[in-house]
């Protein structure tokens, strides 16, 4: 199994993969993560009997996102090294150069759809952090905006990287409602991180 220092110094080579895009998914997983922990130490405990139900029921579900999670990390990986592939194609002939721009629009397309994909899980991190403020435990309040922070940086960065690769592709038609669904998360995104933060704040004041 890959450890965290194989997986950062991967990163930290020179080389175009991972890149952005994977390690936003590994930030949105934390996120994910840290939503289970809270959840299941509030489970365990009879002064949340009432939210008990509540509790297990959001520490499967983010079981299951921080699996999907994990398995965008490497959809993301997976399309952009097909970009990276379709780069070093041939361009000297005519022919040559319509191929390797097919093989092209096709690579790039894909690798703005992962990205996209992986918003959608980031914000899912927004909407279990969110769902956590029914459980009144101020003692993982700052745990639970450290999850909600991570789910938005996530969905930030899942972001950047669908918009680099719609700079580069030619299909206005797909890009149209890629762009209008990202604009859609980023917006539910802001306005859960928004309230959770607002929560999150008032649980610490001393």
């Amino acid at each position: 199994m890959e450890t965290l220092d194989r997986y950062l110094a991967q990163l930290a080579a020179p080389e175009p993969t991972p890149g952005g895009g994977s390690a936003a998914t590994v930030v949105a997983a934390t996120g994910a993560a840290l939503i289970g922990m809270v959840a299941r130490i509030c489970a365990a405990n009879p002064k949340y009997a009432e939210q008990r139900e509540l509790a297990e029921r959001i520490a499967a579900s983010t079981d299951a996102l921080r699996k999907e999670l994990v398995t965008a990390r490497e959809r993301d990986e997976a399309a952009f090294s097909r970009v990276v592939s379709a780069q070093t194609l041939p361009k000297g002939s005519e022919a040559e150069v319509a191929a390797r721009r097919r093989t092209m629009d096709a690579a790039l397309a894909g690798a703005a759809a992962e990205p996209l994909r992986a918003a959608a899980l980031a914000r899912d991190v927004l909407h279990f952090a969110a769902q956590l403020l029914a459980i009144p435990n101020k003692h993982l309040a700052s745990d639970v905006g450290c999850a909600a922070e991570f789910g938005y940086a996530a969905l930030a960065a899942c972001a950047y990287n669908v918009r680099v690769n719609h700079k580069f592709m030619r299909d206005t038609e797909a890009i149209a409602p890629q762009a209008k669904l990202l604009a859609r998360y980023e917006e539910e995104g802001a306005s859960l991180l928004a309230t959770v933060r607002r929560s999150v704040n008032e649980a610490l004041m001393r």
